[in-house]
């Protein structure tokens, strides 16, 4: 049995050129810079490989206001969700990729119901699980992120194909009075990204002490 799922999920995968062909086309890095627009004020949770990367190069590599996960996949918007609700006069900005978020799918409906109105998740989806070797992920096979997340209770949604897309995309995340949630469709790229450490005991530290001013 388990033999033929393997190779069932072979023939899936087959019809696909990995890491080559997605459905988005948008360049990932500067979509998310602009996406983002000003964020001098904001608190980062980010997801792995290149979710990290989209953030560390849109407001510096060692900006104390991001925490970057390693080794956590799929915890993004859970960290996220609560360090929203723990401090709710700071907008926080969960940047995520499509395969972790599947990971953990499950969160978008707790986030539904509680709503935190400074919380805003950006899904970089770019069809592949990039952090275990760009395996085709489910939303190359019709899974829709963004319909996942309307379902779980978010309201304020958008998806992303084009550039012209982005400047209405911005306002939804950063004005609205609800939970906000932008689904970008990237291309499959995968573009070197500032290094920052992935020693989760080092960037707790100096994120607390940045927000708290203790660690």
């Amino acid at each position: 049995m388990a033999k033929e799922l393997v190779e069932k999920s072979h023939e899936i995968g087959a019809g696909r050129s990995v890491g080559k062909k997605t459905t988005g086309t948008l360049e990932r890095r500067s979509s998310v810079k602009k996406l983002l627009g000003d964020s001098d004020d904001m608190l980062f949770v980010t997801g792995l490989a290149g979710a990290k990367g989209d953030v560390l190069e849109a407001i510096g590599a060692d900006s104390p206001r991001v925490y970057p996960l390693g080794g956590a996949m799929g915890a993004a918007t859970g960290m996220a969700l609560g360090l929203a609700l723990a401090q709710p006069d700071k907008r926080v900005v969960c940047v995520t990729g499509d395969g972790e978020l599947l990971m953990n799918v499950g969160t978008l409906a707790t986030i539904g119901i509680l709503n935190p109105p400074n919380l805003s998740i950006i899904c970089v989806d770019n069809e592949h699980y990039g952090e275990t070797g760009f395996q085709p992920s489910h939303t190359g096979q019709g899974v829709d992120l963004a319909k996942i997340a309307e379902g779980s209770g978010i309201q304020a949604i958008r998806t992303v194909t084009e550039e012209s897309e982005i400047e209405d995309a911005n306002k939804v995340l950063f004005e609205s009075n609800a939970t906000s949630f932008v689904l970008l469709k990237v291309g499959a790229s995968d573009p070197p990204a500032p290094y920052r450490t992935r020693d989760g005991s080092y960037n707790k530290s100096v994120f607390r002490k940045d927000l708290l001013g203790k660690v």
